[in-house]
């Protein structure tokens, strides 16, 4: 019985014994509720194929779908000021961006790349919604400015990819400083006769959607993603009235005529490329 007991029993168990399943290999799609699969997923470029939703993606992922062959090049900004005001919440801002760098890997919010995209060369300053949910302090619009002086410099377009939830409000009015800046920035680009393309992704929100956001001289959004100024709620409770369904969202946007198109992810590529071989040939 020892041998049966210490021997044989553990094999036939450790035969029969169910392989431990990593809990990151399936996604619950947040609209429809399918789970999906995680190669599935990385191959329909995280959307949906059951309901089309469009899954937020980091930043390098998006810059890898954008450009041609995933291939671009990263462009420095300068560094600013940290914590001009010395702010404190529950932490200090010094630690939370220390916190913010050290899990994306990024100084800040933003991303500056250069490459082709259908064959045409731009720039693009992309939004990293996982830093700090893409708050807008000095660092974004310093980058928002070094794209648009390479842009002028390279004599090629400048493409502006924002997921924002706003102005970093632990940079304060220095924060909202940088809607007039960034403006002016997107002006450079437009008076030396370039083009200017913003690709509005989920969410484009407060003071981003308040300046370059919406001055595209092509705006572009994915499809379900929320556009606006203020949330639904406080809207709502604002004016006191209940909003048409969906009137934040891209489609509502679109046929409301505040944007000029609805791109799905896939086609993002090409669409962009067949503009800016119109509009800077």
């Amino acid at each position: 019985m020892n041998w049966l007991t210490n021997f044989v029993r553990p094999k036939i168990k450790a035969l029969m014994r169910k392989e431990e399943v990593p809990d990151n290999l399936w996604t619950k799609c947040a609209s429809c509720e399918h789970m999906l699969f995680h190669r599935d997923l990385a191959d329909n470029l995280h959307v949906c194929h059951h309901c089309g939703y469009h899954i937020r993606i980091s930043v390098s992922k998006r810059l890898e779908y954008l450009f041609d062959e995933g291939a671009f090049t990263k462009v420095a900004v300068p560094d600013v000021v940290t914590d001009p005001l010395k702010f404190k919440d529950t932490k200090k801002y010094t630690d939370r961006l220390k916190e913010y760098r050290s899990k994306t890997g990024n100084q800040d919010a933003v991303i500056i790349a250069y490459g082709q995209i259908g064959g045409k060369s731009a720039v693009v300053s992309a939004f990293d919604f996982s830093f700090m949910g893409g708050s807008m302090g000095m660092a974004v619009g310093e980058a928002i400015l070094v794209a648009s002086e390479l842009a002028v410099k390279s004599r090629c377009a400048l493409i502006v990819i924002p997921a924002s939830g706003g102005a970093r409000m632990q940079e304060g009015i220095l924060s909202l400083m940088q809607m007039p800046r960034t403006i002016i920035a997107v002006e450079k680009v437009k008076r030396a006769g370039l083009p200017y393309v913003t690709l509005l992704t989920d969410p484009t929100t407060g003071g981003v959607s308040a300046s370059f956001a919406m001055l595209g001289d092509v705006a572009i959004a994915e499809p379900g993603a929320i556009i606006g100024f203020a949330g639904a709620r406080v809207i709502e409770e604002t004016i006191r009235q209940k909003l048409p369904e969906g009137f934040q969202k891209a489609e509502y946007l679109l046929a409301h005529g505040m944007i000029d198109m609805v791109v799905p992810r896939k086609e993002l590529n090409s669409k962009i490329g067949v503009l800016l071989s119109h509009l800077n040939g």
